[in-house]
């Protein structure tokens, strides 16, 4: 019989997508970005203004919205995507949340928000130890729904541990708060005695994140069709293209079919139609990238003639938001050089020359030298004369896309004139994906001939209001995140997989 007072409910997390081939992610790394316990994960959800991830606020409001509930908050980390995690530091996250799960006592079902695509410098599946670990905790008979990012990689382990787990279906990502409210539902109905079944496939498809997009393409023809297929027999359609770059043996295009009740053909058979449709198409998950001198001359011909439309340019491998150290210079050095005007580039991540501008001051002529405190194989040195225009604090709210309405902490960020080219510079990595990463600094996005981001995808859901899709310009630059796996030296991705492999192969499990 249900409780009066609600059900007791645990919430608990991880976030991170990690790159293989970049620096590993530190314990300071995820306090940084976010690091909630107890009553304070709560407080958060339920500001005016919370701090990431925004899942959680959604399914608070979702539980506060469908009557009394008793949240048990547990703990949730995250942190800018980076290298592989510290293990020691996961297995203490894991090693908490175990004691505080044990300690709840009776709970009615468990919420855990993840991102899906973690690996640790020892483990390759650390969120399938999660998932594995709640379920141990709890028992079988309590629901656990879990929601992830559509680019998880997702395990055996972690499908089989939960009774629900469901992807985003959007990229750029703006519904988090969406899917987590979907969450709460489906735990409703499973307190209320509905069972679950799931079908799982994973096709050798390991898609360059630029061909994920879902407002159009194959992947968008994939969400779509699994999300017209919703009938009542099917709780959740999941079909998540994955991230490369973690590099694991769980790499892969994969869809997750939801059924209500214990009949697993319904499931089966949806799951089985979307995956032949993947197959079908998977030449076309490839990447089309705009070669670097052909967008300079483009940025070049935009800047000096305004009877041609202004354009926005993705650095799409230095992208901050996939383990991107967003301090390239490849394409800032070329548009310098072939002094190109009315850009505006950002954001470079540059703590110490963000520094050297606050101390310098509003209007100071220097020069500046990007990357001077280091430089490595793909953050090489860069200098150039310069004016500081604009500084800031780096604290503020979004305005658009996967930041709205959330707080951003960017860090003490300048506004540097290189004559021509302005550059957002800050201090903690984030990817460019929302226009106020400039505004705060006064810039004027609709004034501009060209813009420069470094951002993978999210920046479409934020600049569109500026440019349409026929006004983007994906660039081939070196990076951390290069949409050209070719360039990485794998080592533990399945193989033979598209795009890397013509004689990948591929047959119906069920």
């Amino acid at each position: 019989m249900p409780n009066p007072a609600g059900p007791r409910i645990a919430i608990l997390g991880l976030h991170l997508e990690a790159n293989a081939f970049a620096p590993m992610t530190t314990a300071a790394d995820f306090r940084e970005r976010s690091f909630l316990a107890g009553d304070a994960i709560m407080k958060n959800a339920r500001s005016a203004a919370p701090i990431w991830p925004m899942e959680v606020p959604g399914f608070v409001a979702a539980m506060d919205r469908m009557g009394p509930w008793r949240p048990v908050p547990i703990l949730v980390a995250g942190a800018e995507p980076g290298g592989p995690a510290d293990h020691r530091f996961i297995q203490d996250c894991l090693k908490r949340m175990h004691g505080a799960l044990k300690a709840a006592g009776k709970l009615d079902a468990v919420y855990i928000t993840n991102h899906g695509a973690m690996i640790t410098t020892e483990d390759p599946d650390p969120d399938g130890e999660l998932y594995a670990m709640v379920r141990a905790a709890i028992g079988t008979e309590v629901p656990i729904a879990a929601t992830v990012d559509l680019h998880c990689n997702p395990s055996r382990r972690m499908v089989d541990s939960v009774d629900v787990l469901i992807g985003y279906i959007t990229n750029p990502h703006v519904d988090m708060r969406e899917r987590a409210a979907e969450a709460a539902h489906a735990l409703k109905e499973m307190m209320g005695g509905v069972k679950t079944s799931t079908a799982f496939i994973k096709l050798p498809i390991v898609a360059p994140t630029v061909t994920q997009l879902t407002a159009a393409g194959p992947y968008a023809e994939l969400i779509a069709l699994g999300q017209k297929r919703l009938a009542p027999e099917i709780m959740n359609v999941t079909v998540l293209g994955g991230f490369a770059f973690s590099d694991t043996p769980k790499n892969g295009l994969s869809i997750i079919v939801t059924a209500r009740g214990a009949n697993p053909t319904p499931a089966r058979k949806l799951a089985r139609e979307i995956a032949e449709l993947a197959w079908a198409n998977r030449q076309r998950f490839r990447a089309k990238l705009t070669a670097l001198d052909d967008a300079v001359k483009m940025a070049k011909q935009t800047g000096g003639d305004p009877k041609y439309p202004a354009l926005i340019f993705a650095d799409v491998a230095d992208n901050p938001g996939g383990g991107g150290g967003g301090n390239t210079t490849w394409l800032l050095k070329a548009l310098h050089d072939a002094m190109v005007q009315g850009m505006l580039f950002g954001v470079f991540i540059d703590a110490a020359l963000a520094r050297q501008a606050h101390k310098l001051g509003i209007d100071a002529r220097f020069d500046a030298t990007f990357n001077g405190a280091g430089e490595t194989d793909y953050a090489k040195r860069f200098r150039a004369q310069a004016r500081v225009t604009a500084l800031h604090d780096g604290r503020f709210v979004g305005r658009r896309g996967i930041f709205k309405g959330g707080t951003v902490e960017f860090g003490p960020s300048a506004a540097l004139d290189l004559g021509g080219i302005s550059v957002v510079v800050g201090t903690q990595r984030q990817q460019c994906a929302d226009p106020v990463f400039f505004e705060r600094l006064g810039l004027d996005i609709g004034k501009a001939r060209g813009v420069v981001v470094k951002s993978r995808g999210h920046f479409r859901a934020g600049f569109d209001e500026f440019f349409t899709p026929d006004r983007v310009i994906e660039v081939d630059c070196p990076g951390l995140t290069s949409p050209v796996l070719s360039r990485f030296p794998f080592k533990r991705l399945p193989r033979p997989s598209i795009p890397l492999d013509d004689d990948a192969v591929w047959a119906p499990p069920f």
